[in-house]
């Protein structure tokens, strides 16, 4: 059973940075591709970043230039570093990893954006 756990979050004031941290349990190049998503209340799970085995990176357009999707093999984690934050980043933050159709969802932890 694969296993995704996050870390990272907390409370940040608008304009500030943060990094998520992502650790699997297995190798992370054995995944098509790892990134994460995040969930504001009421809303719907949407993309935040990807990142594919080759390395090639998408990003949801909210965050596009502000956040930077990352990894390291030898630790098995993938980053997502977000810097000028704003109060609508806050959400909870989930790391996902896929294996041709088979996804796997961390816990998720929680971004909170506020002065």
């Amino acid at each position: 059973q694969v296993q995704l756990v996050e870390s990272g979050g907390g409370l940040v004031q608008p304009g500030g940075s943060l990094r998520l941290s992502c650790s699997a349990s297995e190798n992370i190049f054995f995944f098509n591709d790892m990134g994460w998503y995040r969930q504001a209340p009421g809303k719907e799970r949407e993309l935040v970043a990807l990142i594919n085995v080759g390395g090639v990176t998408n990003y949801g357009d909210s965050v596009k230039d502000r956040f930077t999707i990352s990894r390291d093999g030898a630790k098995k984690t993938i980053y997502l570093q977000m810097n000028d934050l704003r109060p609508e980043d806050t959400a909870v933050y989930y790391c996902r990893a896929r294996v041709l159709s088979r996804t796997h969802w961390g816990q998720g932890t929680l971004v909170t954006v506020s002065s």
